[in-house]
């Protein structure tokens, strides 16, 4: 007999039922789809903050070409990885209380040595020193923020971005990239033979999704492309490859970019068809941020249907954006709309997006 919730809520302590409510919740997440998100920078951490809603099963491969701020300055005395995105994507994926996020994200101000530094990246390169493992490290952090799911880096090499433009002009660097206001011509890294990172290799093998983006086109999202072997492993994967497209253009670096130049920048540096699925933004973005992004030179990513119907994509588009200070996506929209992505990709009657009517109308 089913005890009445007003009998259960008299003799139940509120705190008991939402341990109760907590366990059942790791349970079903744990049934969740195996999902690999390959990206890096405020992109990937938007993403992975609606995802962990739906499943505890999610490999955050980040790139690891940062080489600038508090990442910068602790990879270069230090001699480990950039802690900076990996740092994000912990935070983004914790189901902790709001105080311990706060506090991993904590920049100091002041302080000779200290100012500019985040207290999430000390920790982290405080416990590969104690660890002696930069990976042994992520994974004891991740253990202390309770994160749903794993975060790797893409290689355990060191390794420098390097650009060509269109002009000729070779640029070295991450941040300098970033920051160029020039047409940008490829990518690569150095050493080009670095090697992918064993568990990324295995997460794409075993994910029922694979994702690429959103992020910076150039400087988070490719990098991870390049890595020889990652490629690949993507083509091999069984799982449904969906490329989330940015919302917004980026000054210099993909500056008048359409969603078909985005697509195109991601084959010309790994192949022709390596997605199935396409997801670009349909929600109008406020008169007042499309002027304020201007004034940065960015604006709308426009989608240019036709180019996009000639390199054969399946092309997903839905109102997915969010205005805060900036223009990103919502979190759970987008994670949302992905699931329904990887059901449509084994059974084509099956939506799982939260506007039931309209899903099907969202892919074309």
């Amino acid at each position: 007999m089913k005890v009445p919730r007003w009998l259960s809520n008299l003799f139940i302590p509120e705190y008991v039922r939402e341990q109760m409510k907590n366990v059942y919740q790791r349970k079903s997440l744990k049934k969740g789809l195996r999902i690999a998100v390959l990206g890096g920078g405020t992109g990937l951490s938007v993403l992975l903050r609606g995802l962990k809603e739906y499943t505890s099963n999610i490999t955050a491969i980040v790139s690891v070409a940062d080489d600038g701020g508090s990442s910068g300055r602790l990879r270069g005395q230090l001699g480990i990885l950039p802690p900076g995105d990996l740092r994000n994507c912990l935070v983004a994926l914790a189901d902790t209380e709001p105080a311990m996020e706060s506090l991993f994200n904590y920049r100091f101000t002041t302080g000779e040595g200290l100012a500019g530094h985040s207290l999430g990246n000390l920790l982290i390169a405080a416990m590969t020193d104690l660890t002696g493992s930069f990976e042994t490290a992520i994974h004891e952090v991740g253990e202390v923020l309770a994160i749903r799911g794993k975060v790797i880096p893409a290689t355990n090499t060191l390794l420098v971005l390097g650009a060509e433009l269109a002009d000729g002009t070779i640029m070295m660097g991450q941040s300098a990239i970033s920051r160029t206001e020039k047409p940008i011509k490829r990518v690569f890294l150095e050493p080009a033979d670095c090697q992918p990172a064993p568990e990324a290799l295995a997460a794409i093998r075993e994910a029922d999704a694979i994702v690429i983006g959103p992020g910076s086109l150039y400087t988070s999202v490719i990098p991870n492309l390049l890595i020889p072997g990652m490629v690949e492993a993507i083509k091999k994967a069984r799982g449904v490859k969906i490329y989330v497209c940015n919302v917004m253009t980026q000054m210099g670096e993909t500056k008048d970019y359409t969603a078909g130049d985005h697509l195109e920048a991601l084959y010309n540096h790994s192949v022709p068809g390596l997605v199935d699925y396409m997801i670009v933004n349909t929600k109008k973005v406020p008169a007042a941020y499309v002027n304020k992004y201007a004034l940065e030179g960015a604006k709308v990513v426009e989608i240019d249907r036709e180019k996009l119907a000639s390199q054969q994509i399946q092309l997903i588009q839905a109102p997915i954006s969010k205005e805060n200070d900036y223009v990103r996506h919502d979190s759970l929209k987008l994670a949302s709309l992905i699931i329904s992505v990887v059901f449509r990709g084994r059974d084509r009657n099956v939506f799982f997006y939260r506007d039931q009517k309209r899903a099907g109308s969202y892919f074309s």
